[in-house]
């Protein structure tokens, strides 16, 4: 007589339908970004987390990106401000919904956080982003970066102060460092994210498509650098402090950036619309580098 071996049926990952996974991992993969292969090191019910808590902020960034009217793109956002709110009501209406439901309360993600994202779309959805000042680029910092950090983090495990701060500096860290690696892309878009009493201080016009032929542009961005170094410094400390296991992916992304960024300051921002880039072997060694050590 032949033996039947038994089989373990797996329950899908945080308990939900497998084809509201599939949506949702759907909007992953259709961002073209190397997001969903870089989550692959976490266990499923974190990885599905973070592609839902991804898929959010990829949904509310389109929105701010899309060329219709502000009045239609502020009204759409602020429509996901009371989907946001609704999920913390018990309240869904698709795949999305369903499974962010479940992270929210799996994870004890924080409504405010989400609601910052929101109010970072805003800030691109009201028009381009010219020379904020200090405070506003630094506010906007926080709401598109850290507040992705402050769920992020919890998905990933840690719901500590110390993990808080982690995404506070990284957050920073990160976007600091995409917003110097992107200075002639966002002047074609007529942005200029760059603070404002930094171009004053180094003659820099607040003219999104003068300001990159600009002679000063090299000394604001040697500033912004200086000040991402110390970000990326204070969140490696604060990680430090976490679940090392946790930090494993705030570790990679961090290794990743800063990489990113010497490059950039070895190439300097004399021909900013050169953007820089690391090649596959180099994404590799980091990754290795940066989870075994």
């Amino acid at each position: 007589m032949a033996l039947t071996r038994a089989r373990t049926v797996q329950a899908p990952p945080l308990g939900c339908d497998p084809a509201d996974l599939a949506q949702v991992e759907a909007v992953v993969s259709a961002s073209g970004t190397s997001f969903g292969k870089g989550m692959r090191i976490l266990p499923p019910d974190r990885r599905y987390g973070m592609y839902a808590v991804y898929a959010f902020c990829r949904l509310v960034d389109d929105v701010a990106d899309d060329e219709g009217a502000t009045e239609d793109k502020e009204a759409r956002l602020e429509a996901w401000r009371r989907r946001i709110a609704g999920l913390y009501e018990g309240r869904t209406r698709d795949a999305l919904d369903r499974v962010l439901a479940v992270v929210i309360a799996r994870f004890s993600l924080r409504q405010a956080d989400f609601e910052a994202v929101i109010d970072g779309m805003m800030m691109d959805a009201r028009g381009p982003v010219v020379a904020p000042d200090e405070a506003i680029f630094d506010l906007y910092c926080d709401r598109v970066a850290s507040a992705v950090g402050r769920l992020s983090v919890r998905v990933f495990g840690d719901a500590s102060e110390e993990a808080d701060q982690v995404a506070y500096h990284l957050g920073r860290a990160l976007q600091i460092t995409n917003i110097l690696r992107d200075v002639a892309e966002d002047s074609r878009l007529g942005r200029l994210y760059l603070p404002r009493e930094l171009l004053a201080r180094f003659n820099v016009p607040l003219d999104p498509a003068r300001a990159p032929r600009a002679q000063g542009l090299e000394g604001v961005c040697r500033v912004l650098a200086g000040r991402a170094r110390d970000h990326f410094r204070a969140a490696h400390r604060a990680m430090a402090r976490c679940n090392r296991q946790a930090m494993r992916p705030a570790r990679l992304m961090g290794a990743t950036y800063g990489a990113i960024l010497t490059a950039q300051e070895r190439q300097g921002w004399r021909h900013p619309e050169r953007r820089v880039s690391l090649s596959r072997p180099r994404k590799l060694l980091i990754a290795a580098r940066a989870l075994v050590g």
